[in-house]
């Protein structure tokens, strides 16, 4: 399938993190930023996955219409959330790039 290719976005293989490696778990007991948002990406991959798969059965007329509709609007909805994670993100490495030195 075409989004495939992404779910290696979600993986927990990818460490995205700059500093020493630090325990999974924080002072609080909490999940670290790095998991939640391993988490928020896997589930927004699967959804779209989802959202593909019901596309194609209806395409091929083995789904409903309305299930086709909720499953692309469901899909729609996570790569927007997505997209506006990516562009914080893109933003706060901006700032810290013009900080001085």
């Amino acid at each position: 399938m075409v989004i495939d290719a992404l779910s290696a976005i979600g993986s927990p293989d990818i460490k995205m993190s700059v500093g020493p490696s630090q325990p999974a778990d924080n002072a609080a007991g909490g999940a670290s930023f790095e998991d939640a948002l391993g988490q928020v990406l896997g589930a927004a991959v699967d959804t779209l996955k989802a959202g593909e798969s019901v596309a194609i059965r209806g395409i091929e007329g083995a789904a409903p219409t309305m299930k086709v509709v909720e499953a692309v609007m469901d899909a729609q909805r996570s790569l927007q959330s997505v997209l506006a994670i990516r562009d914080k993100l893109v933003s706060a490495y901006q700032e810290v790039a013009r900080m001085a030195i």
